[in-house]
């Protein structure tokens, strides 16, 4: 078996996965576009495993290694761009990106305009005796 036939089908499934991480917004084809590329991964491993007729098959156990890592991550993955989606109302990449790095900004955060904001029982007692 030709080496290059492998090698090329995984460069361009690393490519267009390479491509839809980033090019894409919404987070689950991004988390599909990772996959794509551990698949890619998973296909040289394979290949060079067999092109090597190595006799422990240890390309092949890490393929198996990569799939589990890969199903835990998908898993864990999906789970938080649900939570996410659940309390922001979307799963934008760049709508998420945003709202982070320009938080809402509360009227009463800065001490100088919020009226008693920091007012603890102690000050109550003063203005009482004042």
């Amino acid at each position: 078996m030709h080496l290059a036939y492998p090698a090329v089908l995984a460069a361009l499934l690393f490519c267009t996965g390479l491509y839809g991480v980033l090019a894409r917004r919404n987070a689950i084809l991004v988390l599909m576009s990772v996959e794509l590329m551990l698949n890619a991964v998973n296909l040289n491993l394979v290949a060079f495993d067999v092109w090597l007729r190595d006799t422990l098959h240890a390309g092949q156990a890490l393929t198996l290694f990569t799939i589990a890592v890969a199903a835990a991550e998908i898993g864990i993955g999906l789970a938080i761009v649900l939570m996410v989606h659940r309390n922001r109302g979307t799963s934008d990449v760049d709508r998420l990106r945003d709202t982070a790095e320009h938080p809402h900004e509360d009227p009463y955060e800065d001490p100088d305009t919020a009226p008693h904001a920091h007012a603890g029982p102690h000050d109550e007692k003063a203005e009482a005796a004042a």
